[in-house]
């Protein structure tokens, strides 16, 4: 599987992704994009439409209609396949965080999720399997050098552990809480805990190959 990973602003039109899947369409499989991305319910109509139109897996996130993060993963037929509320801090991981999408068991954290990852993604739906990856939606960048840190500490943690690729990303802009900071993240660590890559302030588009980890930079 080849899968697209991207950091857009936010924006209401879904801009970025939709120039994306027509530019690269004939190159990737699946898309990665941050926690957030997606628009109330008139948004994730327009997701299921452009998974149906060019035949993609789409995994990202979703704001609802009382302005909280949703989990939304939708398959290349254009149907939600796992759609769960974000899992409040110092509680169990929700389920459901993993499904199956052909032969790939892909297990899912929405942002601060990656904190309870280490415990919560070993109780998922056992149909899933082993987990074959994990995808990390975002909302923005870190607040400080030392989250970046801990973050991907935490990621190279739960890779080894699952023996899984976990890839993130975050928005380009925003800042938690409006505290002005921002470090934009995406990145890729192997089954092994190696990092494929790790990016801070550089929000250009990647494609990642998850058979070979072979990564490729757009616009180089």
């Amino acid at each position: 599987m080849r899968l697209l990973v991207s950091q857009p602003n936010h924006e209401a039109d879904l801009g970025q992704l939709k120039e994306e899947l027509k530019t690269y369409s004939d190159h990737i499989d699946a898309v990665l994009y941050p926690e957030g991305y997606v628009l109330g319910d008139n948004g994730v109509t327009m997701l299921c439409e452009l998974a149906r139109q060019y035949r993609k897996l789409i995994i990202t996130g979703y704001r609802d209609s009382n302005n909280k993060d949703r989990a939304l993963i939708i398959d290349s037929s254009g149907d939600v396949i796992l759609e769960r509320a974000k899992s409040p801090m110092n509680e169990r991981l929700y389920s459901p965080s993993a499904v199956t999408v052909g032969k790939m068991s892909i297990g899912y954290l929405l942002c601060v999720e990656i904190l309870q990852g280490l415990e919560g993604l070993e109780g998922q739906d056992s149909s899933a399997g082993k987990l074959d990856i994990i995808a990390h939606p975002i909302g923005v960048g870190m607040f400080s050098d030392e989250q970046f840190a801990e973050w991907i500490r935490e990621a190279t943690k739960i890779a080894v552990k699952y023996n899984a690729m976990i890839i993130g990303t975050s928005h380009a802009d925003g800042s938690y809480r409006n505290c002005g900071v921002s470090l934009p993240i995406s990145y890729c660590m192997d089954s092994h805990g190696q990092p494929v890559y790790i990016s801070k302030n550089d929000i250009r588009s990647r494609i990642i190959n998850l058979e070979t980890s072979q990564c490729r930079i757009l616009g180089e």
